[in-house]
Parts: structure tokens; sequence; C-alpha cells
């Protein structure tokens, strides 16, 4: 994935990246996991990602090497909070949100609190196991045990509230992170899913956002 950096550099009408490690199981543990990565991208159109996920050299290799391979276009509906200093959701236009709901999280923890943390993440990551409404959940590394990014997908916005709001590690934990101010930089966007290519196993997507 460092390699891909040459590569994504060059690409034509691509605005703001990031390259993503993940963790074992579902994602929301310090272990890495050496066989799940993931790419997000944004581009300056539907064109310009389309003919680079297509054609791109890079792309076309993490195809001939994966067993699978997943892609989501997503619509920001909502976007607040910075990423390397900027905001690279830009909401143009007033998109209403669509069910299901994608949620993405992004964090840079602060080195003193880095233990405390990660303590916390194996309660919640047990938590959102055990949730029958979230469609979709994986945890991913920027930069590991460092730059943290949630990625989640919900039938509603009802439902990924509901978890938000109930007592329990993750609720415990966002209280934590307010209080005593974990994190260096933070990021939170909504969005709605325009299609999808490919498929991850057992994850049913509504096939009016599919390709």
């Amino acid at each position: 994935m460092g390699f891909s950096h040459l590569y994504m550099r060059r690409m034509k009408g691509l605005q703001f990246y990031k390259l993503f490690g993940s963790g074992v199981g579902e994602g929301f543990t310090p272990v890495l996991n050496p066989n799940v990565y993931a790419i997000m991208a944004v581009w300056d159109s539907v064109t310009d990602a389309d003919q680079n996920i297509a054609n791109s050299s890079i792309f076309k290799q993490y195809k001939n090497r994966s067993k699978e391979n997943w892609t989501l276009y997503l619509k920001p509906t909502r976007s607040w909070g910075s990423w390397d200093k900027r905001n690279p959701f830009e909401i143009t236009d007033n998109l209403d949100q669509t069910f299901p709901v994608v949620a993405l999280t992004r964090a840079t923890i602060k080195t003193s609190i880095l233990l405390k943390f990660w303590k916390r993440v194996p309660d919640i990551s047990k938590t959102i196991g055990l949730n029958r409404n979230v469609l979709f959940k994986i945890g991913l590394g920027e930069i590991p045990w460092f730059h943290q990014v949630t990625f989640s997908i919900w039938p509603s916005q009802e439902s990924m509230d509901q978890f938000a709001r109930n007592h329990g590690p993750h609720k415990e934990a966002i209280k934590a992170v307010r209080e005593n101010n974990w994190f260096k930089e933070e990021l939170y966007a909504r969005f709605a899913i325009d299609k999808q290519i490919g498929q991850w196993p057992e994850i049913k997507i509504n096939k009016e956002a599919s390709e």
C-alpha cells in the first residue's frame, strides 16, 4: 500500500485520498490484519472515478491480487471536523439522506492517551458486533494505532443514533473523549450510496444502489 502513493498522486481528478490497513476480526482491534485493505478517494467527477478505477495500473493490480473487491460510490450528505487540516467532503448540493446510511468517523489519537483509548475498544467492538441493525462495520487505520477510522452502514439514521445514544461502552467512550480531549483532530461524515461494484460476502445493500 505504501508504494501506491506513487500512482495515486498522478491520477487525474483526484482531490484527496487515504490508504488504510485494518485490524483482525471486524477491524476494531490493535492487531493488524494483513489481508484486508481499503482506499478512500475524493474525485472531481464520477467520470474521473470511473476511468481511474477501471483503467489505472494500480487499481488493476489490486483487483488481480485480491480474492474480493468491493467499491462504493458515495455522496456526502453531512460532514464536520477536519482531516489533515481540511474537510475533504464538500457538500455542494442539498442532498437528502437516502437509506442505508453510511457513517465515517476518523480521529488522530493523542499519544498520551493511546493505552486508555485502546483499552475501551474491545468492549465497543463487542457491542457493535452484537447489534443486529448494523449492516456492515470495519475499523481501519491510516497510521496504525494513531490515526483511526470507523466505517459502518446502517439501515436508517434512527438505528445509528440509537446505538450512539444507548448506555454502554460506546457512549462512555464518547463522554471520555469529550471530557478529556483525547483527539488532536477528528472528522465525522454521513453519506448516501450512489452505486456499488463487486460485493463483500454476506453484505446486502439495496439493489437500487448497486451496479
